[in-house]
């Protein structure tokens, strides 16, 4: 496997790289500074908007983002950022640069694949897309849009003022279990970036940097021999049976597994018709954790399932593990500059129109969602979080000291990966979270490019979280990206 070292400040060069920066002189953040870069990100509120909606509409799966990762490349061309596609061996990632002389290089995050089986019109109410399976339950057609036109702003900014220095943006895609940073940091596409910047969408605006699960998820594969189910089932070895052998014993793994793991599967395969025993089942498997040992530990017992299941029915299993990514590593020292960013900038406020597209929409919802009251408001820095999800921009977090947000795109007390999302992010209550998350992102580099001080506490502080030793090893191992993950079952059987 290509190794990539990924060294990071320690004491002694820490101390060395703060002084060296802060005889390069760089200017603190003024509040004409701040009220310059918000009114950039604002002018660009209709670009955003734009790509947001057609992005939206696209609602491409993990690594068949074409459309939407054109688009995002098109913006950032136009702007003037020099391109480089197809990066980390993934046909839609791509890097965007600016260099504006020698000073830090500042990576901001752009996710745009869609999820499947979430096609939802732009309704408060379920109304399904004819002929659409995908759906953006995720939001991340406004997550790539917002950071593409807050670099596109601090670009402009960064230009008027002759702020030294590289801003970059890393288009990503198939987050939704793909693992596409994961690749890019293996890859090496992070060894020389001081700080990552990125956001998600949210029921809230918090800048609260929290913890997530490490990941590992595959599919596994069952092959038996076919026959009629009736009149010569004794012929037959049904993968099927495989696939179910399988469940109910990773099901039974529950009682014996640390607290707090997490293992969920879909069948996505199991024959064709009642009276044919199929001759191909698979399943698709999460395991969650926040510690990646514990991850590891018990995805190999889920493999033991397998291989027993097997044993069991006379069938014959394979597995491929599509996806794996760290835990999150928060960094609080990013984090209190982002809050104090996000509190400048404030919630989105809803117009009466969108405030009784939230009240039919909650109406769907259990207990009639939350208090709508919240998506205008900033949560404490210290709220409680319960990191039940996972992110590849974990990995990134590893080698680079990284900050993120969330912001009110979605209506409160909406549930992940659902249609009422996918709903959201197709109206205006999406878009206005976006341009917050915008606005807080643009205010956040300008500041990062401005204090060397800044880099070098984040720095330090990555270094006394990763612990003595580190070496960054990527969960997916050594295979590829996989490309063809969001493939129908079977279909290349």
């Amino acid at each position: 496997m290509k190794t990539v070292a990924y060294g990071h400040l320690r004491t002694a060069a820490i101390a060395a790289f703060l002084l060296a920066a802060s005889q390069a002189g760089a200017a603190p953040l003024t509040d004409a500074d701040r009220t310059e870069i918000l009114a950039g990100v604002q002018a660009r509120e209709a670009p955003l908007a734009d790509a947001a909606m057609k992005i939206w509409g696209f609602a491409e799966l993990g690594y068949l983002e074409t459309k939407s990762s054109a688009l995002l490349q098109s913006q950032l061309k136009a702007a003037g950022f020099k391109m480089e596609a197809g990066v980390a061996g993934m046909p839609t990632a791509f890097v965007a640069s600016f260099r504006n002389g020698d000073g830090p290089v500042v990576a901001i995050l752009a996710e745009f694949d869609a999820l499947p089986g979430l096609a939802q019109a732009a309704t408060p109410i379920r109304s399904p897309i004819p002929g659409q399976d995908a759906g953006h339950g995720c939001g991340h057609n406004l997550f790539g849009a917002a950071s593409v036109n807050a670099a596109i702003a601090l670009k402009a900014w960064m230009q008027a003022h002759k702020i030294a220095g590289e801003l970059r943006v890393y288009g990503a895609p198939a987050e939704e279990g793909g693992s596409a940073k994961a690749y890019m940091v293996r890859d090496g596409l992070f060894k020389d970036v001081d700080i990552a910047i990125h956001w998600h969408p949210g029921n809230e605006n918090s800048a609260a940097q929290n913890p997530s699960r490490a990941n590992l998820s595959g599919k596994f594969r069952f092959h038996g021999v076919s026959s009629h189910a009736a009149g010569a089932p004794d012929q037959g070895r049904s993968a099927l049976d495989g696939v179910e052998v399988m469940d109910v014993a990773a099901n039974f793994l529950r009682e014996h597994i640390p607290d707090g793991t997490r293992i969920h599967y879909v069948v996505t395969s199991g024959g064709k018709a009642p009276n044919v025993v199929p001759d191909f089942a698979e399943v698709y498997y999460y395991v969650r954790h926040l510690d990646p040992r514990i991850v590891q530990s018990v995805w190999g017992r889920v493999e033991d399932a397998a291989k027993g299941a097997a044993l069991a029915t006379g069938t014959k299993v394979d597995w491929e593990i599509t996806g794996g990514v760290y835990g999150l590593l928060p960094n609080n020292t990013l984090g209190h500059v982002m809050d104090e960013n996000l509190r400048r900038v404030g919630g989105p406020t809803w117009t009466a129109e969108e405030t009784a597209f939230a009240t039919t929409l909650a109406k769907a919802l259990p207990n009639g969602g939350g208090d709508l009251a919240s998506a205008s408001r900033v949560q404490p820095y210290d709220a409680p979080d319960d990191s039940t999800g996972s992110t590849d921009v974990a990995d990134v977090s590893w080698v680079v000291p990284t900050v993120g947000l969330s912001t009110a795109t979605f209506v409160p007390g909406s549930p992940g990966h659902s249609w009422q999302n996918a709903a959201a992010a197709g109206s205006t209550i999406g878009v206005k979270g976006a341009v917050v998350a915008a606005k807080t992102l643009a205010l956040t580099g300008a500041e990062v490019f401005t204090r060397p001080d800044l880099i070098a506490s984040a720095k330090a502080e990555l270094a006394r979280s990763q612990g003595p030793n580190f070496r960054y090893k990527a969960m997916v191992g050594d295979r590829k990206p996989p490309l063809d993950y969001r493939k129908p079952a079977g279909a290349a059987e």
